[in-house]
């Protein structure tokens, strides 16, 4: 069976991937790659590379699937397919890296908690989703990947590169997927990347928003497996 590799988003860990990592691990290798040790997204990517199997399915979500596109950059040919999920190819906007170096600065100051209570996981969840418990396990996720993490991920994030060329030209079996209800990386964004990637489903996830490997497991984890039985 074809391992298969997660990169989480910003500020999360493997909980964000808890349910699909329990449901496929019987059946494969599974591990979730820390994306928090430098601020470029090649040398994230890089790192990524060095601890990744041989060859691997690769699947990410928000940064994380900016992160993928930047492994399948620098080595297609290891990437035996490609899962996207509620994330974006194209190069950060100038309005959202205005408010890095404020975020940025918070944080320095001690304000991690506060960025990401007031100004990151309210944007995150759907209407009508748990929302108390998946905000607290966002919150913990984010404390115990501490400063250093943000600051290095805000960086990779603001700096980003335009990703098109990367998805036109790979031609394994690819996923796009996203909560109907992202208002972060909307399903605009997701029809595109579907559009470049010449072997791709895009699967739309109603009663979702950002994060649905947790908003709506049992469904995010059935894309994925039909997605793996690809490979």
């Amino acid at each position: 069976m074809t391992p298969i590799v997660f990169l989480p988003g910003m500020m999360c860990d493997a909980r964000l991937f808890a349910p699909q990592i329990a449901a496929l691990s019987a059946r494969r290798m599974v591990s979730v790659a820390p994306i928090g040790g430098f601020a470029t997204m090649t040398e994230l990517a890089q790192d990524v590379l060095q601890d990744a199997p041989p060859r691997f399915a690769l699947a990410g979500l928000s940064m994380g699937g900016i992160l993928a596109m930047e492994v399948t950059r620098l080595a297609p040919e290891r990437i035996a397919g490609l899962a996207l999920m509620d994330t974006n190819p194209l190069a950060e906007l100038e309005a959202v890296k205005a408010k890095r170096g404020p975020q940025i600065e918070m944080v320095q100051n001690g304000q991690l908690r506060d960025v990401m209570r007031d100004q990151m996981i309210p944007n995150y969840l759907a209407e009508g989703s748990d929302a108390a418990t998946l905000e607290l396990i966002c919150e913990d996720m984010a404390l115990a990947l501490g400063d250093e993490v943000f600051i290095n991920q805000s960086i990779a994030l603001r700096d980003r590169p335009d990703q098109s060329d990367t998805l036109k030209s790979y031609r394994a079996p690819a996923l796009v997927l996203c909560g109907k209800e992202d208002r972060l990386c909307p399903i605009a964004r997701h029809e595109l990347m579907h559009d470049l990637l010449p072997n791709s489903t895009l699967n739309i996830l109603p009663d979702a928003g950002h994060l649905p490997t947790l908003e709506q497991p049992e469904a995010t984890t059935a894309a994925l497996k039909e997605w793996l039985d690809l490979l």
